[in-house]
């Protein structure tokens, strides 16, 4: 099974990428990372991370899992047009698809929220209500295919919660 991951280029946050990647390599999935004009992403914390994949060269087909990682500088996703098509194509296509801290903004704003439960960072609150979402204050979210999480502190739970996501989807009959 294959992971792409979408990070800011500089100002994901790190443990939001660092951690949930850990669970889906020990797993045995293949972790792709993705982001936008970089080869390397810089975290806020000072991580480094290549990037495998310009965002504008992403196939959704290609990936079993769509997950958008948080931290001030996912805001630059917010309103990116290939980002929110992403978004929208891993429901159209039954993908799992990820978001954590703010970037649960990045599905509202794609409109996949709409009468779904979620979670975010508390700041996107407002927005995830006003594009039709049931917020909750739960560190992690599963509501269908969409698992969202509330911040760092989640990010171990967020990645438990894509696997177990995963693996109902590959043991399913259809």
């Amino acid at each position: 099974m294959k992971v792409l991951m979408i990070v800011a280029p500089n100002n994901f946050r790190d443990e939001e990428l660092l951690e949930p990647k850990a669970a889906f390599e020990k797993a045995g999935m293949q972790v792709v990372i993705s982001s936008k004009e970089v080869s390397v992403a810089t975290g806020k914390l000072g991580a480094k991370i290549r990037v495998d994949k310009e965002l504008s060269d992403v196939s959704i087909a290609d990936y079993d899992a769509l997950v958008f990682v948080g931290g001030p500088g996912s805001t630059i996703y917010f309103d990116n047009q290939t980002a929110l098509n992403l978004a929208q194509e891993a429901i159209k296509t039954n993908k799992i698809l990820g978001a954590i801290c703010i970037a649960p903004s990045i599905l509202a704003n794609a409109g996949v929220l709409k009468g779904k439960q979620a979670t975010a960072f508390p700041s996107e609150e407002k927005n995830l209500r006003a594009k039709g979402a049931i917020y909750t204050k739960d560190a992690v979210v599963r509501d269908g295919n969409i698992i969202t999480a509330s911040g760092p502190a989640a990010a171990t739970r967020f990645g438990e919660e894509i696997l177990k996501a995963l693996k109902d989807v590959s043991s399913s009959p259809c």
